[in-house]
């Protein structure tokens, strides 16, 4: 990656973070609100260290579709995205699913507060995601009926047919033999389902044309299988220490992965060629989308 092209990238990033967790901190109640352990909780996973990949993604693509700059009316969707993130780490790294004693270099919610507390915490995080979705005082730029759309989106993209089903078909395939075709189905779902509806909500509030919405699926399709692919490399070969959590888990517990099935050599040219298609399918933006160019090599290139 071109080094400018990077220090661009680091600052918009750390700008639109900025924004997100400032945000989030106005919507969510303080640790002070009753019942005050549990928004500790939610508090202590929600700014646990998190790079806001899916907000981003979703101004990212407001901002391409023809948003001037970063709405306060985009926002509430964008925390929501992120609260539904947070919900879905604290669930994962509970013992009866990956059994994980540390996340983004901290000891997880459940080793904090509790196996009971940590499930309750992330119930409430996915609740409050939708409550604040439907705040029509916050977002009065935004029709009621393309809110509506999002918001049956992103719970579809959350749901049985997106990500929570990709988990259940993750946690059945341990142990079993490896299926290409089924690991890509289960990280279309598990991972992807998220990245892609992070994507369309943002162009939907933007009220982007079906062409630019089209492209931006299928951009999302591929980017959520190269931030799969890099993930499960880093599980093999990235350093712990900035990974913030041990390496080598996927493997300790059978998971199928795609190093596992297709080398780790097979699997980087796997994701290069990924993030080019997806570089393609953003050929009809103009130099609004440069983030989202910028985001496809840096899911292929990150290290934590």
């Amino acid at each position: 990656m071109n080094p400018e092209s990077l220090l661009d990238l680091n600052a918009y990033l750390k700008d639109r973070k900025q924004r997100i967790d400032e945000a989030i901190d106005r919507f969510l109640p303080g640790d002070d609100s009753l019942p005050a352990d549990l928004f500790k909780a939610m508090r202590y996973s929600l700014f646990a260290g998190g790079k806001r990949i899916r907000p981003i993604l979703c101004l990212a693509a407001a901002e391409a579709t023809g948003l001037s700059d970063v709405s306060e009316s985009i926002l509430p969707v964008a925390c929501a995205l992120e609260y539904i993130h947070t919900y879905s780490l604290i669930h994962d790294d509970l013992p009866a699913m990956d059994n994980d004693d540390y996340r983004r270099g901290n000891p997880t919610s459940h080793k904090v507060f509790g196996e009971a507390l940590a499930i309750l915490a992330g119930d409430a995080l996915l609740t409050e995601a939708f409550a604040l979705m439907a705040r029509g005082d916050l977002q009065p730029e935004i029709a009621p009926e393309t809110l509506l759309k999002v918001i049956s989106e992103i719970a579809t993209a959350a749901g049985a047919f997106g990500m929570v089903g990709g988990q259940v078909d993750d946690v059945k395939a341990e142990g079993k033999p490896g299926n290409l075709d089924v690991l890509n189905q289960i990280h279309s779902r598990k991972t992807g389902a998220m990245i892609v509806v992070s994507l369309r909500a943002g162009a939907i509030l933007s009220c982007a044309s079906e062409s630019h919405l089209a492209a931006l699926t299928d951009y999302g399709h591929k980017i959520g299988l190269v931030f799969q692919i890099a993930d499960d490399i880093l599980n093999v070969e990235g350093d712990r220490h900035l990974l913030g959590k041990n390496t080598g888990s996927d493997a300790a517990r059978g998971k199928m992965t795609f190093p596992t099935l297709l080398g780790l050599e097979n699997s980087r040219q796997k994701a290069c060629s990924l993030v080019e298609d997806a570089l393609g399918d953003l050929e009809l933006f103009d130099s609004r989308a440069m983030p989202l160019r910028l985001l496809a090599r840096y899911f292929l290139e990150r290290r934590f």
